[in-house]
């Protein structure tokens, strides 16, 4: 049996923002088993979770709110990716619409401190891997380029598990526990993407539920 066949059922958190479609498509080109859902049930019951989004978090937070799913995310207990915007969700407070998030995973969304470069950062660059040792971040370097596009970041702290820099250095990997983000669009990040998502896909939720 090849690892792609031991993936089980992974659902992606419909919060009514776009981007969805791509995130599906690059999943099931691994061979994952995935499902859109804002079914809290289904949620729930799913082996791992992906958060996607495009667009602010104060609309993301409200459909999140409309759809009754802010405590059904805050509870769970299997690996959970936010991707983008997605990824901003899972900290405290947003400065995008100042707006309260999960707080799943401590930290700041700020306006990028670009210093002068053109915004939205929005292109290829790397990656400043801070934890390499982690499981999402293996066979993964700084040479290796993935794709942003954001005008909003997560501030450095110790919950970041890479960095980018442009014009300042900013938080492009974060992870606490079960919890993990990234800022960059994996599903448009070429092989480089496709690795880190085949990573999240193999992950073990016992060891990401290590204490802080």
């Amino acid at each position: 049996m090849t690892e792609q066949a031991t993936i089980s059922r992974l659902v992606i958190v419909d919060t009514g923002c776009a981007n969805i479609t791509s995130v599906l498509c690059a999943l099931q080109r691994l061979g994952a088993e995935v499902q859109i859902s804002a079914d809290p049930a289904m949620i729930r019951a799913a082996d791992k979770v992906i958060i996607p989004g495009v667009g602010t978090a104060k609309q993301a937070m409200a459909n999140i709110d409309a759809k009754g799913l802010r405590i059904t995310l805050q509870q769970l207990t299997q690996p959970v990716l936010g991707i983008c915007l997605g990824m901003q969700l899972l900290t405290e407070h947003s400065a995008e619409g100042d707006v309260t998030c999960l707080g799943l995973i401590p930290g700041q969304v700020a306006p990028l401190e670009a210093k002068g470069l053109r915004l939205p950062h929005m292109g290829w660059n790397t990656l400043q891997v801070e934890s390499p040792t982690h499981p999402l971040l293996q066979g993964i370097t700084a040479a290796d380029y993935v794709y942003f596009v954001h005008s909003f970041a997560v501030q450095p702290s110790s919950y970041m598990l890479a960095g980018c820099d442009y014009g300042s250095l900013f938080a492009a990997v974060i992870g606490r526990r079960n919890f993990l983000g990234m800022q960059f669009h994996p599903e448009r990040s070429g092989k480089v993407g496709a690795r880190l998502l085949q990573n999240f896909l193999q992950l073990d939720a016992q060891t990401l539920r290590a204490p802080d």
